[in-house]
């Protein structure tokens, strides 16, 4: 009696570790939930400083969420991969993710061994994300016009931000788009009072150095200084004597030789990552040269590249002008927009590039429409490199109903793990439903039924009017590739918490235990 009491404990404080897991999940998914589908609202972050953000993007919401539960922050760190991968789909990941440990936890408390259900998911998850594959439609090239309905879904709706999309991915190129180290989301900026845009060319987000500089040039040589821009410094201790002080001299005027050497070259722009120097400024501002300082390293990565120029450090400027020169980019116009403060540099002879530029009314309202047009573009270009498929749920629905004929030829317990696989497809269109107000039991078997009547796995729930719809044919269309990478997600959280059935706090390893001479001397080797 008292055996079996004691195994019952230990069964008992396995199933705790669990259930705190899979509830700590639970409150993730549901800070979440309530945004996905078109009729998803917002959620409101507040800071204790009382600094607002208002947003309906998953990955703002659960990384700028208070967490401290370990499984939690699991989650959100699945999330943060599924961000960096594809840059979308993060809800449903965390949503499908919640589902399957749901399921889980029931089939464990009903005696299904942990590592059985475990099996059972691997199994489901890889024919579900099969299923997409062979599902997944090809795009014809950057032209094709189902990117713009692409554009249109992941955009939340705001025909603008889709328009913009579209036509900057068709100036950038489909050779670009598939450049796995290029982001179409990267070349977006919005700013306050701004136009909508999309110019074949980059935004610098700094000021010229001082209003005495041009605010416009055309035909414009530039150079990129990744470095600070002044004379390379002698030590405190080293001025103190007279060969130091000097060495500093001739610091200084070998410093101003380079900078005339850079202006004979007929440099007009010069871009620095770092400080300018006074006499920099002077020299530079009398030569009619635009300094622009302290530019932010993406901007300098974005500059260098579409001008086609080598960053160089301060050093480098001692190279001989010939061979400085190939050092040096080039652009159409550069010119400093007053209203937006920023620099425009329009026309680089380097490699062909975009800007999005996205306006709004206020600075809650930009950083949404960043957010939202960050969305669309990772979306077409996930569209552009993995094709794309059914949206709404309806892919998922279709993607369970496939899981779910595999139970009949699975033998033993795996065919529970199957059940979670099923359930989890079943969530996305079950929540996107319900926040359109209807009841997500009646149409998830609604559209399970009719997607097995006429044998078409594009139907789901058209949430304006409830009926079952085509969602090819309503233009809701999502990337093949975010699909598949929020399935796998899912998949990989679910089965790393459902291993975990014992929670134990780790000791401070930064404090390390002093050992006194004594006890060292006391080791017998």
């Amino acid at each position: 009696m008292i055996k079996q009491a004691a195994q019952g404990s230990e069964i008992d404080e396995k199933l705790a570790a669990l259930l705190t897991n899979v509830n700590a999940v639970r409150a993730i998914a549901s800070a979440v939930e309530g945004t996905i589908g078109p009729k998803g609202l917002d959620t409101l972050l507040v800071d204790r400083f009382g600094e607002v953000v208002i947003t309906n993007d998953g990955i703002t919401i659960l990384t700028k969420m208070d967490v401290n539960h370990p499984a939690a922050k699991m989650v959100i760190n699945t999330a943060k991969a599924q961000e960096e991968e594809v840059g979308d789909g993060t809800t449903t990941a965390t949503i499908m993710a919640a589902a399957l440990l749901s399921e889980g936890v029931n089939q464990v408390m009903r005696g299904v061994p942990v590592t059985r259900i475990i099996e059972g998911i691997k199994i489901g998850g890889e024919r579900a994300i099969k299923f997409i594959e062979e599902k997944a439609q090809k795009l014809k090239g950057v032209d094709d016009p189902l990117l713009y309905k692409v554009a249109l879904v992941a955009g939340r709706e705001n025909e603008d931000i889709a328009s913009l999309v579209v036509s900057a991915a068709r100036m950038v190129g489909e050779e670009k788009l598939l450049d796995k180290r290029f982001k179409l989301s990267e070349i977006i900026v919005a700013k306050e009072g701004a136009e909508n845009q999309v110019f074949a060319g980059i935004i610098i987000d700094k000021e010229r150095l001082n209003e005495e500089m041009p605010e416009s040039l055309e035909n414009v040589k530039i150079l990129v200084v990744d470095d600070a821009l002044e004379p390379e410094e002698v030590e405190e201790e080293a001025l103190a004597t007279e060969a130091g002080f000097q060495r500093y001299l001739d610091l200084q005027e070998e410093f101003k030789d380079n900078l005339r050497k850079v202006i004979n070259l007929g440099v007009k722009l010069i871009v620095v990552d770092k400080g300018v120097s006074d006499i920099a400024e002077e020299i530079l501002t009398d030569a009619g040269v635009m300094v622009i300082s302290r530019v932010a390293s993406s901007d300098l990565r974005k500059t260098a590249e579409h001008t086609g120029a080598k960053p160089v450090k301060r050093t480098g400027l001692k190279k001989p002008a010939e061979e400085l020169e190939r050092y040096l980019g080039f652009a159409d116009r550069v010119y400093e927009d007053e209203k937006l403060e920023c620099i425009r540099v329009i026309g680089g002879k380097g490699k062909p590039m975009a800007t999005i530029l996205v306006g709004a009314s206020t600075e809650e309202v930009r950083g949404e429409r960043e957010r939202i047009c960050a969305d669309a573009a990772s979306s077409v270009q996930a569209a552009i490199r993995g094709g794309v498929v059914a949206g709404g749920g309806a892919l998922e629905i279709a993607c369970a109903r496939e899981v779910e004929k595999l139970r009949s030829s699975q033998k033993g317990m795996q065919s529970y793990g199957l059940l979670c696989v099923i359930e989890a497809l079943k969530r996305p269109l079950a929540q996107i439903v319900a926040n359109a107000g209807f009841n997500p039991l009646e149409k998830v078997g609604d559209v399970m039924a009719r997607q097995t009547e006429e044998n078409n796995d594009n139907l789901a729930v058209d949430c304006d009017t409830g009926e079952i719809k085509d969602m090819f044919e309503m233009g809701v269309i999502d990337p093949a590739p975010v699909k598949i990478h929020a399935l796998k997600a899912a998949l990989e959280i679910a089965c790393a918490i459902l291993r975990i059935d014992t929670i134990i706090k780790k000791k401070d390893e930064s404090e390390k235990r002093e050992e006194s001479p004594e006890s060292v001397e006391e080791v017998d080797f």
